[in-house]
Protein backbone atom coordinates (compact mmCIF):
# COMPACT_ATOMS: atom_id res chain seq x y z
CA UNK A 1 0.00 0.00 0.00
CA UNK A 2 1.02 3.26 -0.56
CA UNK A 3 1.84 6.07 2.06
CA UNK A 4 -1.19 6.78 3.69
CA UNK A 5 -3.95 9.68 3.68
CA UNK A 6 -2.59 11.25 6.98
CA UNK A 7 -4.54 14.92 6.63
CA UNK A 8 -7.72 15.77 5.42
CA UNK A 9 -7.98 18.91 8.06
CA UNK A 10 -6.12 21.73 8.17
CA UNK A 11 -2.06 21.38 7.84
CA UNK A 12 -0.31 19.72 10.48
CA UNK A 13 2.62 21.97 11.98
CA UNK A 14 5.57 21.26 14.28
CA UNK A 15 5.37 22.62 17.69
CA UNK A 16 8.34 24.49 18.80
CA UNK A 17 9.42 22.53 22.38
CA UNK A 18 12.07 23.49 24.72
CA UNK A 19 14.72 21.04 25.73
CA UNK A 20 15.64 18.91 22.29
CA UNK A 21 15.53 15.34 22.70
CA UNK A 22 18.08 13.12 21.15
CA UNK A 23 15.95 12.68 18.04
CA UNK A 24 14.55 16.01 18.01
CA UNK A 25 16.00 16.72 14.95
CA UNK A 26 14.94 13.64 12.77
CA UNK A 27 11.37 14.23 13.74
CA UNK A 28 11.78 18.21 12.62
CA UNK A 29 13.90 16.91 9.51
CA UNK A 30 10.98 14.57 8.83
CA UNK A 31 8.14 17.12 9.01
CA UNK A 32 9.70 19.30 6.75
CA UNK A 33 9.75 16.82 4.05
CA UNK A 34 6.02 15.45 4.86
CA UNK A 35 4.41 18.25 6.51
CA UNK A 36 1.68 16.38 6.85
CA UNK A 37 3.34 14.48 9.57
CA UNK A 38 4.45 16.42 12.87
CA UNK A 39 5.55 14.85 16.08
CA UNK A 40 5.26 16.67 19.31
CA UNK A 41 7.86 15.29 21.81
CA UNK A 42 5.85 15.83 25.73
CA UNK A 43 7.45 17.36 28.53
CA UNK A 44 8.63 15.49 31.71
CA UNK A 45 5.30 15.45 33.46
CA UNK A 46 3.37 16.61 30.58
CA UNK A 47 -0.24 14.42 30.40
CA UNK A 48 -0.95 13.21 26.48
CA UNK A 49 -3.17 14.75 24.53
CA UNK A 50 -6.97 13.62 24.45
CA UNK A 51 -10.40 14.35 22.83
CA UNK A 52 -10.82 16.30 19.66
CA UNK A 53 -9.89 13.00 17.03
CA UNK A 54 -6.65 11.85 19.59
CA UNK A 55 -6.35 7.79 20.06
CA UNK A 56 -4.01 6.52 22.51
CA UNK A 57 -2.19 3.28 20.92
CA UNK A 58 -2.44 1.87 24.11
CA UNK A 59 -6.20 2.44 23.26
CA UNK A 60 -6.58 0.85 20.24
CA UNK A 61 -3.82 -2.19 21.52
CA UNK A 62 -6.84 -3.25 24.10
CA UNK A 63 -9.44 -3.69 21.03
CA UNK A 64 -12.16 -2.00 22.62
CA UNK A 65 -14.16 1.34 22.05
CA UNK A 66 -11.40 3.92 21.09
CA UNK A 67 -10.44 0.90 18.47
CA UNK A 68 -14.01 0.83 17.43
CA UNK A 69 -14.37 4.93 17.01
CA UNK A 70 -11.03 4.66 14.92
CA UNK A 71 -11.77 2.13 12.46
CA UNK A 72 -15.29 4.27 12.23
CA UNK A 73 -13.25 6.97 10.38
CA UNK A 74 -11.57 4.59 7.83
CA UNK A 75 -15.60 3.04 7.29
CA UNK A 76 -17.45 6.33 6.42
CA UNK A 77 -13.86 7.33 4.47
CA UNK A 78 -14.09 4.18 2.55
CA UNK A 79 -17.72 5.26 1.25
CA UNK A 80 -17.18 8.67 0.91
CA UNK A 81 -14.21 8.46 -1.26
CA UNK A 82 -15.10 5.08 -2.71
CA UNK A 83 -19.14 5.31 -2.86
CA UNK A 84 -18.91 1.53 -1.48
CA UNK A 85 -18.63 -0.35 2.07
CA UNK A 86 -15.76 -2.25 2.66
CA UNK A 87 -15.50 -5.56 4.24
CA UNK A 88 -14.86 -5.25 8.27
CA UNK A 89 -11.55 -7.22 7.42
CA UNK A 90 -10.62 -4.79 4.74
CA UNK A 91 -11.68 -1.59 6.85
CA UNK A 92 -9.34 -3.05 9.73
CA UNK A 93 -6.41 -3.43 7.61
CA UNK A 94 -6.76 0.22 6.14
CA UNK A 95 -6.61 1.50 10.19
CA UNK A 96 -3.98 -0.42 10.99
CA UNK A 97 -1.66 0.57 7.73
CA UNK A 98 -2.94 4.73 8.19
CA UNK A 99 -1.42 3.99 11.79
CA UNK A 100 1.51 1.71 11.50
CA UNK A 101 3.23 3.39 8.18
CA UNK A 102 3.71 6.74 10.42
CA UNK A 103 4.43 5.00 14.16
CA UNK A 104 7.25 3.19 12.39
CA UNK A 105 8.89 6.16 11.13
CA UNK A 106 9.03 7.48 14.82
CA UNK A 107 12.05 4.44 14.79
CA UNK A 108 13.39 4.31 11.56
CA UNK A 109 13.79 8.16 10.68
CA UNK A 110 16.32 8.50 13.40
CA UNK A 111 17.89 5.44 13.19
CA UNK A 112 18.33 6.36 9.10
CA UNK A 113 19.15 9.92 9.72
CA UNK A 114 21.01 10.04 13.15
CA UNK A 115 21.66 6.63 14.31
CA UNK A 116 19.49 6.94 17.14
CA UNK A 117 16.94 4.19 17.62
CA UNK A 118 14.08 5.27 20.41
CA UNK A 119 11.51 2.90 22.05
CA UNK A 120 8.32 4.00 22.38
CA UNK A 121 6.10 1.19 24.38
CA UNK A 122 2.65 1.86 23.39
CA UNK A 123 1.74 4.01 25.98
CA UNK A 124 4.41 6.80 25.39
CA UNK A 125 2.47 7.57 21.89
CA UNK A 126 -0.99 9.13 20.76
CA UNK A 127 -2.32 10.02 17.32
CA UNK A 128 -4.12 12.35 15.71
CA UNK A 129 -4.76 11.44 12.44
CA UNK A 130 -6.73 14.04 10.88
CA UNK A 131 -4.58 16.51 11.24
CA UNK A 132 -1.27 14.01 10.90
CA UNK A 133 -0.17 14.60 14.07
CA UNK A 134 1.80 12.17 16.80
CA UNK A 135 2.72 12.68 20.47
CA UNK A 136 5.17 10.65 21.93
CA UNK A 137 6.77 10.32 25.05
CA UNK A 138 10.71 10.04 24.56
CA UNK A 139 13.08 8.37 26.87
CA UNK A 140 15.18 5.43 26.61
CA UNK A 141 17.17 5.23 22.75
CA UNK A 142 20.24 3.34 21.57
CA UNK A 143 22.89 4.91 19.90
CA UNK A 144 26.99 3.79 18.38
CA UNK A 145 29.63 4.37 20.99
CA UNK A 146 31.20 8.16 19.98
CA UNK A 147 27.46 9.82 19.27
CA UNK A 148 27.56 12.55 21.25
CA UNK A 149 24.16 11.84 22.09
CA UNK A 150 25.55 9.04 24.25
CA UNK A 151 25.97 11.07 27.51
CA UNK A 152 22.40 11.74 27.29
CA UNK A 153 19.88 10.31 29.70
CA UNK A 154 18.75 7.48 28.52
CA UNK A 155 20.96 6.61 26.30
CA UNK A 156 22.81 2.98 25.76
CA UNK A 157 25.63 2.06 23.06
CA UNK A 158 25.60 -0.74 21.07
CA UNK A 159 28.74 -1.50 19.62
CA UNK A 160 27.76 -1.71 16.25
CA UNK A 161 25.79 -1.06 13.04
CA UNK A 162 24.77 -4.71 12.98
CA UNK A 163 23.25 -4.49 16.60
CA UNK A 164 21.75 -1.02 16.29
CA UNK A 165 19.77 -2.78 13.82
CA UNK A 166 18.88 -4.94 15.94
CA UNK A 167 17.31 -2.32 18.01
CA UNK A 168 15.67 -0.96 15.46
CA UNK A 169 13.56 -4.52 14.55
CA UNK A 170 13.21 -4.91 18.53
CA UNK A 171 11.75 -1.27 19.11
CA UNK A 172 9.47 -1.68 15.93
CA UNK A 173 8.55 -5.05 17.63
CA UNK A 174 7.80 -3.86 20.74
CA UNK A 175 5.56 -1.18 19.48
CA UNK A 176 3.65 -3.13 17.13
CA UNK A 177 3.32 -6.48 18.45
CA UNK A 178 0.26 -5.09 20.97
CA UNK A 179 -1.30 -2.98 17.95
CA UNK A 180 -1.20 -6.38 16.12
CA UNK A 181 -3.02 -8.02 18.93
CA UNK A 182 -5.81 -5.85 18.78
CA UNK A 183 -6.65 -5.18 14.72
CA UNK A 184 -5.76 -8.89 14.08
CA UNK A 185 -8.83 -9.76 14.88
CA UNK A 186 -10.98 -7.15 12.95
CA UNK A 187 -8.69 -8.31 10.19
CA UNK A 188 -8.93 -12.18 10.35
CA UNK A 189 -5.10 -12.53 10.32
CA UNK A 190 -2.98 -14.18 12.41
CA UNK A 191 0.70 -14.50 13.06
CA UNK A 192 2.50 -14.75 9.76
CA UNK A 193 0.38 -12.41 7.87
CA UNK A 194 0.09 -9.83 10.50
CA UNK A 195 3.88 -9.32 10.46
CA UNK A 196 4.15 -9.99 6.84
CA UNK A 197 2.29 -6.57 7.29
CA UNK A 198 4.61 -5.37 9.80
CA UNK A 199 7.41 -5.62 7.60
CA UNK A 200 5.47 -4.06 4.48
CA UNK A 201 5.45 -0.84 7.21
CA UNK A 202 8.73 -1.00 8.21
CA UNK A 203 9.77 -1.16 4.24
CA UNK A 204 7.68 1.12 2.61
CA UNK A 205 7.13 3.93 5.09
CA UNK A 206 11.15 4.48 4.71
CA UNK A 207 11.72 3.70 1.37
CA UNK A 208 9.19 6.72 0.55
CA UNK A 209 10.39 9.16 2.73
CA UNK A 210 14.37 8.82 1.82
CA UNK A 211 12.62 9.65 -1.21
CA UNK A 212 11.54 12.88 -0.22
CA UNK A 213 15.07 13.18 1.26
CA UNK A 214 17.12 12.73 -1.47
CA UNK A 215 18.84 9.27 -0.43
CA UNK A 216 16.43 6.26 -1.97
CA UNK A 217 19.71 4.38 -2.83
CA UNK A 218 21.17 4.58 0.39
CA UNK A 219 17.68 3.58 2.39
CA UNK A 220 17.75 0.47 -0.21
CA UNK A 221 21.08 -1.00 0.81
CA UNK A 222 19.69 0.43 4.69
CA UNK A 223 16.47 -1.57 4.35
CA UNK A 224 18.18 -4.78 2.53
CA UNK A 225 20.71 -5.21 5.88
CA UNK A 226 17.75 -4.36 8.47
CA UNK A 227 15.73 -7.05 7.05
CA UNK A 228 17.55 -9.60 5.13
CA UNK A 229 14.89 -12.29 5.59
CA UNK A 230 15.70 -14.05 8.52
CA UNK A 231 14.80 -11.65 11.28
CA UNK A 232 11.88 -13.17 13.39
CA UNK A 233 9.24 -11.82 13.89
CA UNK A 234 9.41 -10.30 10.83
CA UNK A 235 8.18 -12.26 7.65
CA UNK A 236 10.38 -11.67 4.38
CA UNK A 237 13.25 -9.30 3.65
CA UNK A 238 12.94 -5.95 1.92
CA UNK A 239 12.64 -7.84 -0.83
CA UNK A 240 14.00 -4.78 -3.51
CA UNK A 241 14.18 -5.54 -7.21
CA UNK A 242 14.61 -3.68 -10.35
CA UNK A 243 12.15 -3.24 -13.65
CA UNK A 244 13.28 -2.04 -16.69
CA UNK A 245 11.42 1.38 -18.27
CA UNK A 246 10.26 2.09 -21.44
CA UNK A 247 13.49 4.10 -21.90
CA UNK A 248 15.79 1.15 -20.25
CA UNK A 249 15.71 3.36 -17.34
CA UNK A 250 16.41 1.12 -14.12
CA UNK A 251 12.97 1.06 -12.01
CA UNK A 252 12.86 0.31 -8.42
CA UNK A 253 9.80 -2.23 -7.22
CA UNK A 254 9.84 -4.79 -4.44
CA UNK A 255 7.44 -7.73 -3.38
CA UNK A 256 5.05 -6.98 -0.48
CA UNK A 257 5.21 -9.48 1.97
CA UNK A 258 0.94 -8.74 3.04
CA UNK A 259 -1.81 -7.26 0.90
CA UNK A 260 -3.42 -3.95 1.71
CA UNK A 261 -6.81 -4.98 -0.03
CA UNK A 262 -6.97 -1.87 -1.94
CA UNK A 263 -8.28 -3.98 -5.09
CA UNK A 264 -11.13 -4.67 -3.38
CA UNK A 265 -12.01 -1.40 -3.76
CA UNK A 266 -10.34 -0.60 -6.99
CA UNK A 267 -8.94 -3.37 -8.74
CA UNK A 268 -7.45 -1.24 -11.13
CA UNK A 269 -5.81 0.70 -9.00
CA UNK A 270 -3.79 -1.13 -7.04
CA UNK A 271 -0.71 -0.15 -5.66
CA UNK A 272 3.01 -0.53 -7.73
CA UNK A 273 3.83 -3.03 -5.52
CA UNK A 274 0.71 -5.22 -5.01
CA UNK A 275 1.27 -8.92 -4.88
CA UNK A 276 -1.78 -9.09 -7.50
CA UNK A 277 0.26 -6.96 -10.36
CA UNK A 278 2.34 -7.96 -12.88
CA UNK A 279 6.12 -6.56 -13.73
CA UNK A 280 4.53 -4.84 -16.74
CA UNK A 281 1.77 -3.20 -15.14
CA UNK A 282 4.35 -2.05 -12.25
CA UNK A 283 6.38 -0.62 -14.90
CA UNK A 284 3.23 1.32 -16.44
CA UNK A 285 2.04 2.34 -12.93
CA UNK A 286 5.61 3.73 -11.86
CA UNK A 287 6.21 5.26 -15.28
CA UNK A 288 3.03 7.27 -14.88
CA UNK A 289 3.95 8.09 -11.70
CA UNK A 290 7.80 10.08 -12.72
CA UNK A 291 5.96 11.50 -15.28
CA UNK A 292 3.19 12.76 -13.04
Amino acid sequence: MSAPTLATGAPARPDARPAPSAVTAAYTRLTEVLPELSVTELAPGEAAPGGDGWAAAARLAAGGPELDAFLAWDEEQIVRDYGQRARPDVVATFGLHRYAWPACLLITVPWFLDRRVPRFPVEHVTFQRTLGRMAVRTGAYACLPGDPAAALPGARTVPDEEALRAEVRAAVAEHLEPLLGGFGPRMRRRGRALWGMATDEVVEGLWYVAGLLGEEERALRELELLLPGTTRPYVGSAAFRELTGPDGATLTTRDRASCCFFYTLRPDDACPTCPRVCDAERVAKSTAALAG
